[in-house]
This record gives C-alpha cells, sequence and structure tokens, in this order.
C-alpha cells in the first residue's frame, strides 16, 4: 500500500535579503534598499520609496493627473502613430513591436501632449513615457514634441516638458536622427515668440534626446539620481578604459557642472514648477 503524500506547508517570510522565488522578481522592488511596495503605495507616495528616496519611473499619465489641475487636461495629436518606411525587421518586425508596445502601455507614442493648467498656470505639456519602447524617440515623437511646440506659441503659454528617453528609434534609421534638428527648431521657434520651456528631466534622459530640445529648456530641473548622459557610464568605461566617478552621469554630477539649474525630488515638484510659472507670468497670478 502506497502512504499517502507528506503534508508540506510552505512558509515564507518577506524580507529585502530574502530570495524571490524561482524565474520571479518580487514587483515593485526598490534597487536601492530592497523595500517591497505595492502599487497603490507607491502610487500614493507618487512612485518615490518612502525608505531611501530612489525614484521610481512614473508613468505620462499619472504624472500628468499630478501636475495638472483636475479636468484641466486636453490631450493633442493623440492619433499620431509611428509608421514602419524600413519595414525594419531584428528578431520581430518593427511594426509588431510598436502594437505590443501600445498593447501593454495603453499609450500610442513615447509622447503624451496637451493643453493643462497647473495651480490655474495655462500650460502645454509635453511628457515622455520610458514604457514605450524605452522611451525612443521616432518621427512621431518628433512631430508630437514639435506640434506642443506649436501649440504653446499660439497659445502665449509656457511649454513643460518632461523628458525620459533612452534617445532615437534605430528601427527609423536616419527619419529618427532627424527629429534631433526638427526638435531643436521648433524649440527655436519658441524662443523667437518668446515662449518660456521648462524641463524635467527623469531617468533615464540620454542620446538623441538630451543632444536636442532635453538640453535647451530655459530652466532645467532633474530629479534625484536620474541618469542624464548622452551615452551611459559602462559604455564609456568600456570605450575609455579609465575608471569613472561613482556619479558619472547622475543627476547630481551634472547640477555640479551647471548642467541642470536644481534638483528637486518628485513630491516638491509641482510646488516648484508653479513657482516657476509665476515668475514668467509675472506674479500677475
Amino acid at each position: 500500500m502506497t502512504p499517502p503524500p507528506e503534508t508540506r506547508i510552505d512558509v515564507q517570510v518577506e524580507h529585502k535579503d530574502a530570495p524571490a522565488p524561482a524565474g520571479k522578481k518580487h514587483p515593485n522592488t526598490c534597487p536601492k534598499c530592497g523595500s517591497h511596495y505595492r502599487d497603490d503605495e507607491l502610487a500614493a507616495a507618487l512612485w518615490v520609496c518612502g525608505q531611501c528616496g530612489h525614484h521610481f519611473p512614473m508613468r505620462a499619465r499619472d504624472r500628468i493627473s499630478w501636475y495638472a489641475d483636475a479636468g484641466s487636461f486636453t490631450e493633442e495629436a493623440a492619433d499620431v502613430r509611428s509608421d514602419d518606411p524600413l519595414a525594419f525587421f531584428d528578431l520581430r518586425p518593427y511594426a509588431e513591436r510598436l502594437s505590443e508596445a501600445e498593447l501593454n502601455t495603453g499609450l500610442g507614442e513615447a509622447i503624451v501632449i496637451g493643453q493643462a493648467s497647473l495651480d490655474a498656470h495655462p500650460v502645454e505639456l509635453a511628457v515622455m513615457d520610458f514604457s514605450f519602447m524605452g522611451g525612443s524617440m521616432g518621427s512621431a515623437v518628433g512631430e508630437k514634441f514639435s506640434r506642443a511646440c506649436d501649440s504653446a506659441i499660439e497659445q502665449g503659454v509656457p511649454l513643460l516638458a518632461v523628458t525620459s528617453s533612452g534617445g532615437a528609434r534605430m528601427q527609423e534609421g536616419i527619419l529618427s536622427l532627424m527629429q534631433l534638428p526638427k526638435t531643436v527648431c521648433a524649440v527655436e521657434d519658441l524662443h523667437d515668440a518668446r515662449i518660456p520651456m521648462i524641463v524635467v528631466m527623469a531617468h533615464p534622459t540620454t542620446a538623441g534626446v538630451l543632444a536636442s530640445f532635453a538640453s535647451l529648456g530655459d530652466v532645467t530641473i532633474a530629479e534625484p539620481g536620474a541618469l542624464i548622459a548622452f551615452t551611459g557610464p559602462r559604455v564609456v568605461q568600456q570605450t575609455t578604459r579609465e575608471k569613472l566617478p561613482d556619479d558619472f552621469g547622475l543627476a547630481e554630477q551634472n547640477f555640479r557642472f551647471g548642467h541642470v539649474d536644481e534638483i528637486v525630488p518628485r513630491p516638491g515638484q509641482r510646488e516648484h514648477l508653479s513657482r516657476l510659472l509665476r515668475l514668467f507670468d509675472g506674479g500677475q497670478r
């Protein structure tokens, strides 16, 4: 007679040093201190670790909902999508990757633009989302940012851009690279119209986006610990074969060298931006 199988009770204690189940990673684990959070806990804390202050990525629509006064945001150019002019194929077709990104994120592209008000100050928003193909800038992203500049000029209101990008989208080849001069020209039109642009650099702001419109703000603030560099430290170190500083390319180093005007933790950004908008408005609101 076969004995009954042994009854086992699986007891797991959640601890930052406890190994995750095979093939799984605890969701919302802080990479800096190992603390674990539920989605609602992080959302209430603006996706900032309450233990060490690490800034998790924040989705574009979540950031817009927080920046914009309730009910004030009106999205623009929501129908603009990337094309596949090269019929690009690596391991999978580019068109398939685009469809998957849209399905997974609920976004049409890696940037969301539109009109809003922030603390009763009218503003044009252009907020990037890293979850859509690494926030890469293809022709649709460049087009939407340019339209945001045009809308800011037409309304006569400041443009607030939030950047989070791995750079130009290689699947579109030279058409992607041409978004660099296109967006720079759009910002130049803003300057000619004497319309201010405020840039918030989130992690990461790199490559073609950093080399174009992200670096052209009248005021540039960064989130703590954000990588702000044309190329990441690993590539630079492998290329130069030199030991780099621990804070190479981070917001703190960029602030020390004057590349950004201020580092503002996320919970204080809305108040900080409101103050900047009030200054640009001449203190009239």
